[in-house]
Parts: C-alpha cells; sequence; structure tokens
C-alpha cells in the first residue's frame, strides 16, 4: 500500500496514468514471483539455495545478501509506517521512535517460533486486517468528489511518461521482490505437484490482495493531491498521517481500524525476518551453525536502527530501494527461466534434487559473474534514480527520465546467457 502512494504523491500521476502504471507493474512482478515459487517442490530447497545453480557457489552469497537487503527494506519500511500509526493513534503521546521499537520487537517474538507458528499468526491475522481495509473504501466515499484525472500541474508531457516508467518499475519491484523467497514456502510439498498449481495458488495470493490495498491507496493518494488536510497529513507524519486523516471522521471508531492495519505490518515484518535469517545460513556454513533466534534478534536490530534513522525520509527510501530490488530479482529470473526452458528441458523435474549436494553441478566461478554483470549493465543504463539516471533511461523521459532498467536486465543478461551457458558445457561440463 505504501507504495501505491508514490504514484500521485511522488510521481504526480493522475489516477488514470497511476491506476494502469501502478496495476500493470504489480501485475507483472506476480508473474515473476509466481514462475520463482515452482522451484520450491522440484528441489525442495529454499529459493536461494538452487539459486546456486545459476551464478556459482561463491556469487550466490552476494545473491543471497541482495535477498536479505530486499526484506530487510521492507521492515525498515514497515517500521516506519507502523510507527506513524501508533504516533498519530496516541495524538503523539507515543513518540515516532518508541512505536518503531514497538512493532519490531513484536514481529522479532513470532519469528523466532518457526514457520508452521508463524503460518498460523498469519492466517488469525488476515481477518481482522482484511476488514480494516475493506473499511477505507467505505470511510472514503465521502470523498471521491476529489479524485482526478489531471496530472501535478506544471509537469511536460514527456515527464509525465517518464514519471509512469518509473512507478511501474517500482510497482513491479514490489511484488516481484517475492520472488527472492517464493519457493521457501513449498519446499514441503511433493516433488509431483503440478506446477500450474503452485503457479496459480502464488500469483493469487499476491496479486489478488495487492490489488485490494494498491487500489485504495491510489486512490486515497489522489485524493491528497488536491484536498489539502490530506496532503498536509501527509506532509506531517507520511502514510501513517494520511490514514489517521482518512479515518479522522469516524472518531475512536477509526483509530481502532488504524491499530488493525498496524496488525498487518507486524505480520510482514515477522516473515522479512524468518526469511532473512535463511538467507544469512546460505552465505556460508559458520553462519548456518549460528542459532536461528539469534539472527533473528541481530537481523531486528538492524532494521530497527535503520528505520529509527531513516524515520522521516520515507518516500525517499521506498522510491530509491524497491527498485534497486526489482533489478537484480529481474536478471535472475530471465536466467532461470532460460536455464529451465532451454538447458534443462525434460530433465529440468528432478535434477535440482540429485545435484544439490554436488558442487560440480554449479554453474562456473567465472561464468557465475560474467552472467550476472550483463544484466547489472543493463540496469546502469536504465535506471532513473536521484543519484543516477543512465543514458537510455533520459531518452523515455523529461527532466528526471524514466525507469526502464528492469526490461534492459532482463535483456541484456538473456542474450548473452544461451551463448555463454553453452560455451560453458562444453568447456565444463556444468
Amino acid at each position: 500500500m505504501s507504495t501505491f502512494y508514490l504514484g500521485p504523491l511522488l510521481f504526480g500521476l493522475g489516477l488514470k496514468k497511476s491506476m494502469i502504471a501502478g496495476m500493470l507493474g504489480q501485475f507483472v512482478g506476480c508473474l515473476v514471483a509466481a514462475y520463482c515459487s515452482l522451484m520450491g517442490p522440484r528441489s525442495g530447497c529454499r529459493q536461494m539455495v538452487t539459486a546456486r545453480f545459476l551464478f556459482g557457489w561463491w556469487m550466490v552469497k552476494l545473491v543471497a545478501i541482495a535477498s536479505i537487503v530486499g526484506v530487510m527494506g521492507w521492515s525498515v519500511i514497515n517500521c516506519i509506517v507502523g510507527g506513524q500509526i501508533l504516533n498519530h493513534v496516541s495524538e503523539g503521546k507515543v513518540p515516532l521512535v518508541v512505536s518503531i521499537v514497538i512493532i519490531g520487537v513484536s514481529s522479532l517474538c513470532i519469528s523466532v517460533a518457526g514457520i508452521r507458528f508463524v503460518l498460523r499468526v498469519e492466517a488469525l491475522l488476515s481477518i481482522p486486517v482484511m476488514a480494516a481495509f475493506l473499511m477505507l473504501y467505505i470511510v472514503l466515499a465521502s470523498k471521491y468528489q476529489y479524485l482526478s484525472l489531471a496530472d501535478a500541474a506544471g509537469e511536460s508531457f514527456a515527464t509525465v511518461k517518464g514519471n509512469a516508467f518509473s512507478f511501474f518499475a517500482i510497482c513491479y519491484s514490489t511484488t516481484s521482490t517475492w520472488g527472492s523467497i517464493a519457493s521457501d514456502y513449498y519446499i514441503l510439498f511433493p516433488q509431483d505437484t503440478p506446477d500450474i498449481q503452485v503457479f496459480t495458488l502464488t500469483f493469487l495470493g499476491i496479486f489478488l490482495p495487492t490489488s485490494f490495498v494498491g487500489i485504495i491507496a491510489l486512490l486515497i493518494g489522489n485524493i491528497a493531491m488536491t484536498h489539502t488536510p490530506w496532503a498536509e497529513a501527509y506532509e506531517d507524519l507520511g502514510m501513517g498521517g494520511l490514514l489517521g486523516a482518512v479515518f479522522d471522521p469516524w472518531g475512536a471508531g477509526g483509530k481502532f481500524l488504524l491499530v488493525l492495519i498496524f496488525l498487518s505490518l507486524i505480520s510482514n515484518n515477522i516473515l522479512n525476518t524468518y526469511l532473512a535469517v535463511f538467507g544469512m545460513q546460505i552465505i556460508g556454513l559458520p553462519l548456518a551453525r549460528v542459532p536461528r533466534w539469534l539472527w533473528s534478534l541481530l537481523m531486528t536490530g538492524l532494521y530497527l536502527a535503520l528505520a529509527i534513522i531513516g524515520r522521516y525520509k520515507f518516500a525517499t527510501i521506498l522510491g530509491n530501494f524497491l527498485p534497486m530490488v526489482g533489478y537484480w530479482l529481474s536478471i535472475y529470473f530471465f536466467l532461470l527461466l532460460e536455464e529451465n526452458l532451454i538447458f534443462r528441458t525434460s530433465r529440468f523435474r528432478h535434477l535440482y534434487r540429485k545435484e544439490f549436494e554436488d558442487t560440480d553441478a554449479d554453474t562456473s566461478e567465472l561464468m557465475g559473474p560474467a552472467k550476472f554483470l550483463f544484466g547489472a549493465a543493463g540496469a546502469a543504463v536504465g535506471m532513473s534514480q536521484t543519484y543516477w539516471i543512465g543514458p537510455l533511461a533520459r531518452k523515455v523521459g523529461g527532466e528526471y527520465g524514466g525507469d526502464i532498467a528492469m526490461w534492459l536486465c532482463m535483456g541484456f543478461s538473456g542474450v548473452v546467457y544461451p551463448a555463454l551457458r553453452y560455451w560453458e558445457l562444453k568447456k565444463f561440463g556444468r
């Protein structure tokens, strides 16, 4: 939900453009995550373990770190939003820093309990959380007259077009992030589970709830573009303040619903912490011997510190962090797709499980980084961020360019991978 606010409030897109770019972006991201999830039943391994076969024994450690950065970045965002919500509900009596600590500690207590307990808690929280988001649609009905198709005043057509590309990339990154951990949820499924079942469960499990909250975020953000009290609430206390302003007409009942939405942030952080720990254990055997609860504690301390430091720079963190996650996932997805469709074919279903313990089956340490670097070159020329606008990104937008790096990551890595992989098979037999 925090991502979809950025369409109107950061990029200045009107309702039509932000709806099209946002919904299409997250739809494509869901397809990426759903495809990645197929590796769970096929291998019995977590997502980053199977990435060894694409990047090699050493390069996959860097990929695992990138996955950890992705889920921890979301934890930082969740803590900031949760802190804003608690601060608003308490009318400033609970300081923002204390509110951030509360959400982090609450998430930690559950994340160390194991996946079965985590999923039970998730299922229990889903009912009141879904009801609270549904109430947002209802309370918002009195402000629908403020909805506008107009883009932010003073922006040229080229700038608006580039902003639409960048917003698409951010929404794509929101859902494709699941691709780094999607198969983790299916490692206990039978190996002969139909692909269509796993793909459909994953796609709908991400697409439906993301659309449910994404659309309401686009509506709220669009209204805040022209409705001054909401714009001031967002400026003062970010997403939490804006949600509080939406629920203000319902008084104490609105604050209660805000607390339920706060629970959804704890729910997200539970999963992030749980999965980041396994990412750390993949990096090396010494790290795998560290107890999971200790890693959870260290991870929680890390993202709490980052959230406290960046608590007043929410939109900047979100706008710069999310696309970076989408870049490397685009490379990983396209390499996985080509490996499975071109080189594994009929051997694909049973190969990974048999080769798991055989490091000689991994890609060579020369080719692993090479495959990734070609995709990274695509990101460099196509990204549009505050710290760098690539030459090709400038071609599709105005003043700020337009982010097309995800497409170029896929294209650059996809073109060179078959040739590199064929040479690798001939040279190293891997």
